[in-house]
């Protein structure tokens, strides 16, 4: 699908993007992984959409899930590359910051909170840890990073809702993350 969208696409500034990574379970060896990957680059994808190996990291094997993603981000090449949490899937606040950290500290460019298929999905407690996360990584490094609430997000007002959170989490220390991804989906909800 990667060459057709690019081709669509020609004479736009829109970016193809591409899950791999045994979406949308990431449960599959890492040589697997890291071959999807490669191909959807080489197909021409910009960024990247990958899931954590939920399991692993339950079980408390965070240097698995970090080397993992930082082979993963290594594998993307100049593609950017979006780490999904499945935060549905990750029980606690605590366990959602410390995998949000786990990512950015691995090369995250990204940061997403579900694939959409496990519920929960963004709820704004989650978007708020994961924000916070982000200002909290900038304030420490000076590094920028994106985010996506993705999943359960029905409405205007609760996109709105999510923009305050970026407003008063993030512009409050003069940081705007790379890209908020939530315009697109408001815009989808107007029209």
């Amino acid at each position: 699908m990667v060459p057709i969208a690019k081709v669509s696409l020609i004479g736009t500034n829109i970016k193809v993007a591409s899950v791999a990574t045994a979406f949308p379970s990431g449960m599959t060896n890492l040589s697997t992984k890291l071959k999807e990957v490669r191909s959807v680059v080489d197909a021409g994808a910009e960024e990247v959409d990958m899931v954590i190996s939920r399991g692993k990291f339950l079980s408390g094997d965070l240097e698995f899930v970090g080397d993992e993603v930082a082979q993963i981000k290594d594998a993307c090449g100049a593609a950017k590359l979006k780490v999904i949490l499945e935060t549905g899937e990750l029980v606690t606040l605590d366990n959602v910051r410390r995998a949000s950290d786990l990512a950015m500290h691995a090369g995250a460019d990204f940061i997403k909170t579900s694939t959409g298929k496990i519920n929960p999905a963004a709820t704004p407690v989650v978007v708020l840890t994961m924000l916070e996360a982000i200002r909290d990584h900038y304030l420490q490094t000076g590094l920028k990073f994106g985010m996506k609430p993705a999943g359960g997000i029905s409405t205007a007002k609760q996109g709105i809702q999510y923009l305050v959170m970026v407003r008063e989490t993030l512009d409050r220390h003069g940081l705007r993350p790379i890209c908020f991804v939530l315009v697109l989906v408001l815009l989808q909800m107007m029209f």
